[in-house]
């Protein structure tokens, strides 16, 4: 009697309409890849401005990111992507960065830079700028946003990140985003503008040899790498940036024009070439840093 062939895995277990996690096929190690700002779903009860265009709603979105580092699960690493739009809340903010211009009754607090700038965990602007709202929301109406999406996509976060330290002694994050070229800096005479930049919260989010290794692998592929400036990491960096607790965090950026039309939102002439390049990198990182 011949033998059944076993079944392999599925590296991809849906979580609900709140995030994925592509699971590796062999043992997992030290190292978690996420990426919060890649949904592009935008639930039923948003109820944007009317006359919003597509591409508004997009505009801050990290198109094509969580296909980009899909790879990761392939070297040993889960990778848990977002499926909600940033537009509907951002991942990356605290629950507690609430913006008192757009939601009711929000206690008394300095505002933060990025809320005051309309970028709260409930964002008031879009990507591009546009209010996207014409009206205001209840505090009631934000804490649903949360409890529906913050907490379980940072609870899945905080279960991987555990278990991996459990296991290994330690973990490392590696948060995942691309950012528009107008933040990248304009070229000046003799240099190009920044291709990535990684966020290590100026040396206390992870060791100094992982931020070394990590810009070591990505300038390899002859892209320029800043350090921290203008994105030094932000929510789940500073959580998680705790080399002292066994975890270790690290933001990176990728320049949205190495694979992508920034104007249509769809994948450039550049795309297969940059994400080969890209799964270089990770599998250096999944090499290098992940075990």
């Amino acid at each position: 009697m011949t033998a059944e062939p076993t079944p392999e895995p599925d590296v991809s277990r849906p979580s609900g309409d709140v995030f994925d996690i592509a699971w590796p096929k062999e043992a997992a190690g030290r190292l978690i890849f996420a990426s919060p700002h890649s949904g592009g779903h935008s639930p039923d009860d948003m109820r944007p401005a009317a006359g919003l265009s597509p591409l508004t709603l997009r505009s801050a979105e990290d198109v094509a990111v969580d296909r980009l580092i899909a790879v990761g699960a392939d070297h040993g690493v889960p990778v848990l992507t977002a499926r909600i739009s940033r537009a509907y809340l951002d991942l990356n903010r605290s629950p507690s960065e609430l913006d008192p211009v757009l939601i009711e009754d929000v206690p008394a607090a300095e505002p933060t830079g990025k809320v005051a700038a309309g970028f709260g965990v409930v964002p008031r602007r879009a990507g591009d700028g546009t209010s996207l709202y014409d009206r205001r929301l209840s505090l009631d109406e934000a804490g649903r946003r949360i409890a529906r999406v913050h907490v379980p996509y940072h609870a899945a976060l905080a279960g991987l990140l555990t278990e991996a330290r459990d296991r290994h002694g330690t973990a490392l994050l590696v948060d995942w985003h691309s950012m528009p070229s107008r933040a990248a800096g304009v070229p000046t005479r003799g240099q190009r503008s920044v291709d990535i930049i990684l966020g290590d919260r100026h040396g206390a989010a992870c060791r100094s040899a992982t931020s070394r290794r990590a810009r070591a692998l990505f300038e390899a592929q002859g892209w320029r790498v800043g350090l921290n400036a203008p994105y030094a990491g932000g929510y789940a960096t500073q959580h998680w940036g705790r080399p002292g607790a066994g975890f270790e965090a690290l933001q990176v950026e990728i320049n949205r024009a190495l694979y992508l039309d920034e104007r249509t939102l769809e994948p450039s002439a550049d795309y297969e070439g940059f994400k080969a390049a890209l799964a270089a990198v990770i599998a250096g990182l999944a090499g290098d840093l992940g075990r």
